[in-house]
């Protein structure tokens, strides 16, 4: 109900600034020239871009509590212009929590986030200005459509972008005129990163921007994503899911129980945590393959078996020996280490989503 008011006041201010802009329209006609210099209206100055590469999110020691339950412990980190920087966990880990206290939507219990060179404590509201949010859940205005729709955000900031821009950008123009409920569900979370970019933020904060989607949908949102970074705007988002992180973060950290546990480059941490390969295959027991030299650890997960090492060639020579007395194997493969596998090797557990 309160959202069916607003959107009825806001398109009653639309028809009455058409009307105004009619009637001055036909009072330019009807009056008689003049040579008075007229006030022109101040332009709304935007605050320079930062540089790539400066820091422009620094979280200082982030603590949140409900109850007993500690959400949020002691987070630290910093997020440099022009990156997109990823915080990888299970749901439940506190990455959401971490985001909604930088961008000002929740109060630390301890702590603070320098945003832009402002606390988020202190200045939330000049903040808010600068940066755009995607929250996990999309509740977009029903009975708008979705020009209406990113009107109306628009509307809120003192700088904004053109409405034909960001349907063009975000393929939304054939959609223009549709009713936003009528939306598929990538169209729905391409519409939603559209309103978090509807002011032309420095930073975009994205949680879950792909959670529920299918695989097609996924990667054309990952293209959308990266071409928000080609623009120069930093990204800041939040995932479950290793692939994504591994394709479109520059820098992440891993969160687990409310604490960071690892931070760097997707490549950095495999190097560190995971630098060997896995090999993966079908067979009906896991425990002779436990005695091959070269294995560091082995995963039975019923129906397929996993092999860490940092010497494949060894071990792979040793599976298909003869005379070894190992059961049958078939489907093999062999990968590289994957943010999966530095989950793992930091929490002694598989990341579910």
């Amino acid at each position: 109900m309160i959202a069916y008011h607003v959107i009825k006041k806001w398109r009653r201010r639309q028809a009455d600034q058409a009307a105004l802009a009619n009637q001055a329209a036909l009072a330019t006609l009807e009056a008689p020239p003049t040579t008075e210099a007229r006030p022109r209206a101040a332009a709304v100055a935007r605050p320079v871009a930062t540089a790539t590469g400066d820091t422009v999110i620094e979280a200082q020691g982030l603590v949140k509590r409900y109850g007993s339950l500690l959400a949020v412990d002691d987070i630290s980190f910093s997020v440099r212009a022009g990156e997109i920087f990823g915080l990888l966990g299970p749901n439940g880990a506190g990455k959401t929590t971490t985001l909604e206290m930088i961008e000002g939507l929740r109060r630390p219990d301890a702590g603070d986030a320098l945003v832009l060179g402002r606390s988020v404590q202190r200045q939330p509201r000049a903040i808010k200005e600068r940066i755009g949010v995607q929250l996990q859940t999309t509740a977009l205005p029903t009975n708008m459509t979705v020009a209406e729709a990113i009107d109306l955000f628009g509307a809120f900031y003192l700088h904004r972008r053109p409405t034909v821009d960001l349907l063009r950008d975000f393929d939304l123009t054939e959609k223009a005129d549709s009713f936003t409920e009528s939306l598929s569900g990538g169209q729905v979370q391409r519409l939603s990163i559209a309103l978090a970019l509807v002011n032309d933020p420095e930073i975009v904060f994205l949680d879950e921007p792909t959670t529920g989607l299918d695989p097609q949908a996924r990667l054309n949102l990952w293209d959308v994503i990266e071409g928000v970074r080609a623009r120069g705007q930093t990204v800041v988002l939040t995932t479950h899911y290793m692939e994504e992180a591994e394709r479109l973060c520059d820098r992440l950290a891993i969160v687990d129980r409310g604490k960071i546990v690892a931070l760097g480059t997707p490549t950095g941490l495999i190097g560190q945590y995971a630098p060997g390969a896995a090999i993966e295959f079908e067979a009906p027991d896991a425990a002779p393959f436990r005695a091959i030299d070269g294995v560091e650890r082995v995963e039975d997960e019923g129906d397929r078996i996993s092999l860490t090492t940092q010497q494949p060639e060894r071990v792979l020579a040793q599976l298909f020996a003869p005379g070894t007395g190992l059961p049958p194997i078939r489907n093999l493969r062999v990968h590289q280490g994957r943010l999966e596998d530095v989950f793992i090797a930091l929490t002694g557990r598989k990341l579910q989503p």
